[in-house]
């Protein structure tokens, strides 16, 4: 959809009148894509949610969402923060977020901020958009480097390419990522996995863009009309130095 909610909805209008069976959609936002989950419903066609959810009614709007918890990833994100950094001496943090208004970034941000307010010695002083973009997250990274500079100790990533945009802003700066300042992300990305293997990142929580052997299966019974499961989780895991050496082969 190059972007573009309101060309994602004319891109699925279009795939309608082609009549396919089931459609594959992953939402840019969570808003915004009522029109086209409409006019499936209207034509009959079931909707699979893929990687990013959709406002809506699961079994009624759309027939299931297939993703990861994306909460339970922003959590694990800043435990990971904790078991660096323990629960006594000050720690501040700085949030890279993805798209705004996508089901992905709100859910790791309300995940993240909600465990880690469970812990009065960590202060997020510092919150920007990085859009998922490498290049975006950098330049988010620089601005707030420029205001906050040496008060940074830790970055969260809302996934890998926000993580690895703040790694060489630090580095730009003449930081070190890893030592000076903690960087956690999400993905499971080579370049991240590269990253931890370095030194400079403590860890991503991997969300595995792998669907294709569950995303087939459940178009098998939805086509022979069996009863689906309305959420279908994709489930992930924290990638650190302990593991990581192990995972590579799997990286993407």
């Amino acid at each position: 959809a190059n972007g573009d909610t309101a060309k994602q909805v004319s891109d699925v209008e279009d795939i309608i009148n082609q009549k396919p069976d089931v459609i594959l959609l992953a939402p840019r936002e969570y808003e915004g894509l009522a029109p086209a989950l409409e006019a499936a419903k209207t034509a009959g066609i079931p909707v699979l949610l893929i990687d990013r959810e959709a406002a809506g009614v699961p079994g009624e709007d759309f027939m299931a969402f297939v993703g990861a918890n994306f909460y339970w990833e922003g959590q694990t994100c800043a435990q990971k923060l904790v078991e660096r950094f323990g629960t006594e001496e000050e720690v501040n943090v700085v949030q890279i977020t993805g798209t705004p208004g996508s089901s992905v970034a709100d859910d790791r941000q309300k995940g993240f901020e909600e465990e880690l307010a469970k812990y009065p010695n960590f202060k997020i002083i510092a919150t920007q958009n990085g859009e998922f973009t490498r290049s975006v997250a950098q330049q988010a990274m620089e601005n707030i480097i420029q205001s906050k500079g040496e008060e940074i100790d830790a970055v969260y990533g809302h996934d890998d390419e926000c993580a690895i945009g703040a790694v060489q802003a630090l580095k730009s700066a003449g930081m070190k990522p890893g030592e000076d300042v903690a960087v956690v992300g999400i993905g499971g990305f080579k370049d991240a996995c590269v990253c931890i293997q370095n030194g400079e990142m403590d860890g991503t929580v991997l969300c595995s863009p792998f669907f294709g052997p569950t995303v087939m299966d459940l178009c098998e019974k939805i086509v022979n009309g069996e009863t689906i499961d309305t959420y279908v989780e994709n489930p992930g895991y924290m990638i650190d130095k302990s593991n990581v050496d192990d995972y590579m082969p799997d990286a993407f």
